[in-house]
């Protein structure tokens, strides 16, 4: 049982509205039962065949569209903990810096964006930036773990997300949400899809939803609960033209404006309760598109064209003194003379303050071709596919920080980066139900960077990767696989070092290989599903992120990119899905993950050497796990228990800040029919404080700037109410 907070009077009206909303004679909502015939086979999207999820050879993550309504997910955020070996760093006010396997980034402060995990919504590339991920009208939402070289390239290192949001229906439907709950949280969410046409071959599909909320901090110094608020609008639009029986067209539009406050970190760690003068923003504006034309009148051969487009503006502002000059005007700092001789105490004076803006613009192309039935060879046992890619990314950057109302760092800077690639793969039948894949991609990348300080870059690289990977069908419900995949992340260079560190001016590329033992099975006549998978991951010159506090100036940090030579990733998942009865199911997933530094040794500010070789690496946590129920009775009602958590895992590559172990547990109840439902929700439920992200260094010049663990904490307990509504 948990406690409704005195500012929840709300509460009392919810649980009024859901004792009452029985007496209504409508149908029941419609579940489908283990065993039925017409049970949905998941289709993984973002494989290049479309394949089905128990046939895929990799692990792989599904969460589909009944566990996020079970859920009540409204952003990425509310489901990211419930997929296993996989870890986000909140230095953002949304997640958009992930880790899957221990591998990806934890931040981006500088210009020249190089993921190495994909995030794509409807084949529209965002990633680096897929902060704008609402799950309104979302259909799945898939995880890719291991590098994906044959399909995606360079920006899938680590592994690919990918959102998938409902296609246009051929009957009209329609429907609207509204949420309410703790923390001034208020969201309006609704969708329309049907026929334009009275032939049905012109389909549309439009969803919106405003999100907002205060952002659950509380700035005492200014009197304001909004300063970490979260204002987020996104729009998708979606037509289908099947412009004849062997001629189709997707275009997907996507718009979305989150004007969110960042106003999160505190010097005492007290987590909520913030005293900063200048409260930051963490903004970001996309607008994109994407056209998929599918032409299928070929004999033998099938033809994909992919494009998209992506325009981003983003704006990163933080208030980094984290308090205002009252309060350092309460503190004493050492003074000095004009020779900088100690000369007693003084009142502190630091103000500092730190603001980039960016323009980000994407441009694709794809063309695929892939064999029908007709076309396989081989005897017809081998289906093929072969396409071309290229990619145009151009980000122009604006950075400005301020100390003691001095210009402190001043960049302006220009990145364009071009990539072209081939790719191939093909997919035997051998007998006794072997299957073998083969694929490969040859990418080229040429980079231009410039910046106002006079720093130049032209990289230019060519890279490859794929995968081979052998399954056997052991008999109609177990599938078992091996796979060997080879991935890329693109080397680089570093902007902006001081003279001492010029033999950093540039890094290598990082290639990791994975090696992949995986089972996916159903046991008692369908009504559990396992997916279990071995993994070891080899990685060659990785890249790493470094940072340096600057011991002159105290209030600057260096910031750059090495190569730390070879580190090993391994360990396990498993994820599963129970159907206990038609009313009642359970699913879960959990993760284990070894991932250590080879040979890696840095220098701290001071100068000295600091060895991490066989420490665990960044946001690696030893195990994840999760764990969930929905049940919904005959006559409607319904309820859903979940629970997620990480062991401890360090915050950085440059120190030893740890967080600690965490579980959350979300519960949500209500009452469900074919046409309305209304639930009943709580997040957090035992208000678990959580570490998202932390630094280790000075940023309080009354201690002389001396080292200290700063942790930026995840959302406190909320309780809401969701009402939805659909009709035809």
């Amino acid at each position: 049982m948990f406690v409704i907070k005195s500012k929840s009077p709300l509460a009392i009206a919810i649980l009024t509205a859901l004792s009452t909303s029985v007496v209504a004679q409508t149908e029941n909502i419609e579940r489908v039962a283990p065993n039925a015939e017409k049970m949905e086979v998941i289709v993984v999207n973002a494989d290049f065949s479309n394949i089905a999820l128990d046939k895929v050879p990799s692990s792989v993550t599904v969460i589909d569209s009944q566990q996020l309504q079970d859920e009540g997910a409204q952003h990425f955020e509310d489901v990211l903990n419930s997929i296993a070996n996989f870890n986000w760093s909140g230095g953002s006010s949304r997640p958009k810096y992930f880790q899957i396997r221990g591998v990806g980034e934890q931040e981006e402060y500088q210009g020249a964006p190089n993921s190495s995990v994909g995030f794509i919504v409807d084949d529209i590339d965002l990633s680096g930036i897929g902060m704008v991920s609402s799950m309104y009208d979302m259909q799945q939402v898939e995880v890719l773990r291991g590098p994906q070289g044959t399909q995606y390239g360079a920006n899938a290192l680590a592994g690919l997300i990918y959102l998938k949001s409902n296609d246009p229906t051929d009957v009209f439907e329609h429907g609207a949400q509204v949420s309410m709950g703790d923390d001034d949280l208020q969201t309006f969410s609704g969708f329309s899809s049907g026929p334009l046409t009275d032939s049905g071959k012109l389909l549309y599909r439009v969803s919106l939803e405003q999100h907002s909320q205060n952002g659950y901090r509380d700035n005492t110094y200014l009197e304001r609960e909004d300063t970490n608020a979260r204002d987020e609008f996104t729009a998708r639009a979606k037509l289908r033209w099947y412009a004849s029986d062997d001629v189709q067209f997707d275009l997907t539009l996507l718009h979305a404006n989150f004007d969110n406050g960042y106003d999160a970190w505190t010097l005492d760690n007290n987590g909520f309760e913030t005293i900063t003068d200048a409260p930051g923003v963490d903004a970001q504006k996309t607008t994109g598109a994407g056209l998929k034309a599918i032409f299928t009148s070929f004999d033998k051969f099938e033809l994909t064209s992919l494009t998209s487009f992506a325009n981003t503006d983003h704006h990163h502002n933080y208030d980094g003194d984290w308090a205002n000059p009252d309060y350092w005007a309460s503190k004493q700092c050492a003074a000095y003379d004009d020779n900088w001789n100690a000369i007693g105490t003084e009142p502190c004076v630091y103000d500092y303050t730190w603001d980039k803006k960016g323009e980000r613009q994407t441009i694709s192309q794809e063309f695929r071709i892939s064999s029908n039935e007709a076309g396989k060879i081989f005897s017809d046992s081998t289906d093929w596919l072969v396409g071309l890619y290229g990619m145009n990314l151009q980000e122009d950057n604006d950075l400005y920080s301020e100390y003691n109302g001095w210009p402190d760092e001043v960049l302006q800077s220009e990145y364009e980066a071009t990539n072209y690639a081939i790719f191939a793969q093909t997919d035997t039948q051998f007998g006794n139900d072997y299957v073998f894949s083969a694929g490969v991609r040859l990418e080229r990348r040429e980079s231009e960077y410039s910046d106002s300080n006079g720093d130049e870059f032209s990289p230019t690289e060519s890279m490859w990767g794929g995968h081979l990977a052998l399954s056997k069908a052991l008999n109609e419900d177990h599938n078992a696989y091996f796979r060997v995949a080879r991935g890329y992340k693109a080397g680089g260079f570093n902007m902006t070092l001081p003279p001492e560190l010029a033999d950093k001016k540039e890094f290598d590329t990082e290639i990791l290989y994975n090696y992949e033992l995986g089972l996916k099975s159903s046991w008692l006549q369908g009504q559990l599903d396992t997916n279990v998978a071995f993994f070891y991951m080899d990685r060659r010159d990785q890249q790493v992120s470094a940072s340096q506090q600057d011991p002159e100036d105290q209030q600057r940090f260096i910031l750059y990119t090495e190569n730390a030579g070879s580190s090993e990733n391994f360990g396990a998942e498993v994820d599963f899905k129970y159907y206990a009865t038609d009313n009642i199911q359970f699913y879960g997933s959990a993760g284990w993950l070894d991932a250590t530094y080879g040979d890696y040794q840095y220098n701290d500010k001071y100068g000295n050497i600091v060895d991490l070789s066989g420490r665990d690496q960044a946001h690696a946590p030893k195990f994840t796990y999760s764990a969930g129920m929905s049940y919904v009775s005959d006559s409607g009602w319904f309820t859903n228990l979940n629970a997620s958590g990480k062991s401890d895992f360090y915050y950085s590559d440059s120190n030893e800040s740890k967080s600690d172990a965490y579980t959350i547990f979300n519960a949500r109840v209500g009452y469900e029919t074919q046409m309305w439902s209304a639930y009943l929700w709580g997040r957090n439920l035992f208000d678990e404080q959580y570490g998202t992200r932390g630094f280790f260094f000075g940023n309080e010049p009354d201690l002389d700037w001396s080292d200290k663990q700063y942790v930026r904490y995840g959302d406190p307990r909320q309780l809401g109410i969701t009402l939805n509504v659909k009709f035809m």
